[in-house]
Formats: C-alpha cells, structure tokens, sequence
C-alpha cells in the first residue's frame, strides 16, 4: 500500500511550484532526460500554464500524456494536442501516446480521477490489472462519457507504476471521499487497485 501525503487547499500556484521541484530535483540527479506523465481535463492546464513558465532545462523532459482520445490533435478534446501547444515552445518533447511507444520509467506521473474511481482512461468497466502485461492499451469506456465520448488509448497501471513518484489533484468532496476510500482498500475500483499496488510515494493536491 502507498504512503500517501495529502496536502490540503493547495492553489494552482503551490501544485506548479511543487512540480518544478520534482523535475529540478530529477535533472540533476543525473545527466539523463527525464520523463513525466500528465492527465487532461481541465484542472491541470491552468497548472501546466504556471509550470512552463518557470525556468529549467524542459529540452531533457518528455511529456507523455497519461490518455487521450482517439481524434486527431487539432480536435477540442485531444489532450495531447493541448499538452504539446503548452510544453513544445519551451523546448519539452511531447510524445503521441500509441500502443507501439516504449513507455519508459518516469520521474512522475501526475494522475487525474473520476468520480467513478478512474485513472487515466482506465474506467471500472475496463477491470484494469496491476499485472497487466500491456503498457498501453486501445479501450472503449462504457458508458461513454457525455462530455467525450470517444474511444481512448491509455497507460495501463504496471506502466504509471514505473515511477519514482504519483500525485493526484482531487477536487470536490465526493471525488475526496472515493480516492480516500480507495487509499483505505475500502472498494475496487480503478484508483483502488493502483494504490494498492503503488510503492513509492503519493502525494495527493486537494
């Protein structure tokens, strides 16, 4: 079971800042790139917006998005699209996530949830695996989300699991009370299973 930090009414401007020093941290700890995946939605974007403005060496992280839609990048509801209009002017790599992309090990990977419990595009009805052979996977949630209801391709969880570190942003009661319950093993769902299986540290923005 995960260690998890929970830090309470976090702004957008505390979140960014503790993401830069994250990947500061992961820079120099060696000379290599780095890679770190990121949901969509609209939490995170005005969080990435602080985060590239700030100064570092962005020409050795890869951003991977932790899911997408299946629609090209020019469409509304393609994150990656979004995530490379934000990142790419700053000298980051962004990658298009398909199934035949070696997913590397990442220095973080910052994870959305639904209300239903999901991670990524990883929904109840997908029944995700913490052994899951695949690092990513073509889905079709069901039921289709109203407000995107498209088929999707995502990281599966022995691949966000590959991670020095997790954090969450978890905004709004009932989505609190379903990642809590998850922490506590108290139901099956999607973010359940990844805690209970994650290692390393979590930390959780609210």
């Amino acid at each position: 079971m995960a260690e998890i930090d929970i830090v309470e009414g976090a702004s957008d401007a505390d979140i960014a800042r503790w993401i830069h020093a994250q990947l500061e941290g992961a820079l120099k700890a060696n000379d290599q790139p780095i890679a770190i995946s990121v949901p969509g939605g609209s939490t995170p974007f005005p969080i990435f917006e602080l985060l590239v403005q700030m100064p570092l060496d962005w020409n050795r992280v890869t951003v991977w998005p932790g899911d997408d839609r299946q629609v090209q990048e020019d469409h509304p509801a393609s994150n990656t699209g979004k995530i490379r209009a934000l990142f790419e002017p700053v000298g980051a790599n962004v990658v298009k996530l398909t199934v035949m992309e070696q997913v590397p090990h990442f220095a973080l990977v910052w994870l959305g949830m639904g209300g239903d419990g999901h991670i990524a595009s990883l929904f109840p009805n997908t029944d995700p695996q913490a052994d899951e052979e695949r690092r990513i996977i073509r889905l079709t949630p069901d039921p289709l989300p109203p407000e995107a209801p498209f088929d999707r391709v995502t990281l599966t969880i022995p691949a966000l699991l590959d991670s020095d570190g997790l954090m969450f942003v978890i905004r709004g009661e009932d989505k609190r009370e379903v990642f809590d319950a998850g922490a506590r093993g108290e139901h099956d769902l999607p973010v359940a299973r990844l805690l209970g299986a994650a290692g390393q540290q979590v930390t959780c923005f609210t």
